[in-house]
């Protein structure tokens, strides 16, 4: 095993201290790339050999240090490639490392019970398509053709589909890989039933994630709502943006109307997080001019603002619907 899938047990609220734990797994090994909100990748190999330890007794090492500098826990899954590593995150628990063997019968053994959507980059739509034509396990996906695998998926798809059943694991860690999202969350003090105050979380919600996304010079295609309740339960829901963007305003507006549509009605909230996903760099998106004076003062007036957060903090200027008020 020389590669290591970690999975910190950060809240939403303490996604900021990722970067720190990022550093501490680069006193390891300088090939580390993170997996937002709460991941990372790290290669060992050679960690393993420059400090005389496998890679499964340097995950303790490293769980020690992330419980001892920062009070995070973590649970980490070990593998020969960065997919089976990820693989097997899924069956670690905190204090315990789930590693898959290096031999290929060992791997594929491994593999064999597990269901199809434990695979990275196997959605929920792949996952039923495979599911309604029995494929639903790791094992019976590698034992089918692959010209059939091709013809439920496509067939580049169906070619890396077959591969990475068959324990093929043709990936790499990048190091300092660019996040492709960006989260938030605004719980509650109590259990909240008033719309008002949702909609004052998420006004609060979609402007932080506007200004981290214009600070980083990006914008984001999709948003995605998470409404959490009393009884633990929770509904997401997420939208595909007219346009990347950055703009608060369309952000607030997108995430309003993924909360309307929800058609929550006296429901005791008690959280609600916006994630931004699908990011890329702002020069690089395209955006529909409108020749609307409003909208080019109201971006203007956005810029100016967050000069002003820049230099004297996040609440030096805000919304009026949040001034004087806890969000």
């Amino acid at each position: 095993m020389t590669i290591l899938c970690v999975r910190f047990q950060l809240p939403p609220a303490r996604e900021a201290d990722l970067p720190r734990l990022l550093g501490m797994l680069e006193e390891f090994t300088p090939v580390v790339q993170a997996l937002p909100p709460d991941g990372a990748l790290a290669d060992l190999r050679g960690a393993e050999r420059y400090f005389g330890r496998d890679a499964v007794e340097l995950a303790s090492v490293i769980r020690v240090r992330s419980l001892a500098l920062y009070g995070v826990d973590c649970v980490i899954g070990a593998g020969p490639g960065p997919m089976l590593a990820r693989v097997a995150l899924h069956d670690a628990v905190p204090g315990v490392t789930c590693a898959v063997p290096e031999e290929p019968e060992a791997i594929a053994e491994f593999l064999a019970d597990r269901p199809v959507g434990v695979l990275p980059g196997i959605g929920a739509a792949t996952s039923r398509t495979l599911t309604d034509y029995g494929l639903d396990t790791l094992g019976r996906v590698a034992a089918a053709p692959l010209s059939t695998l091709q013809r439920l998926v496509g067939a580049k798809a169906g070619r890396e589909l077959h591969e990475k059943a068959n324990g093929i694991d043709r990936g790499r860690v990048v190091p300092n890989a660019v996040s492709s999202s960006l989260a938030t969350e605004r719980p509650f003090g109590r259990d909240e039933l008033d719309p008002d105050r949702h909609r004052r979380a998420l006004l609060s919600a979609a402007e932080e994630i506007g200004s981290r996304l214009r600070a980083l010079d990006r914008v984001c295609r999709t948003l995605t709502l998470t409404v959490r309740y009393a009884d633990r339960s929770a509904t997401t829901r997420n939208r595909t943006l007219k346009e990347p963007t950055a703009h608060s305003p369309a952000l607030t507006r997108a995430a309003y109307g993924m909360y309307e549509a929800l058609g929550l009605q006296r429901a005791r909230v008690r959280a609600i997080a916006l994630r931004a996903e699908g990011l890329r760099p702002a020069d690089q998106a395209s955006c529909q001019l409108t020749f609307d004076p409003v909208d080019e003062r109201v971006r203007r007036i956005e810029e100016v603002a967050d000069r002003a957060r820049a230099k004297f903090g996040p609440r030096a200027v805000m919304p009026g619907g949040l001034a004087g008020r806890a969000a």
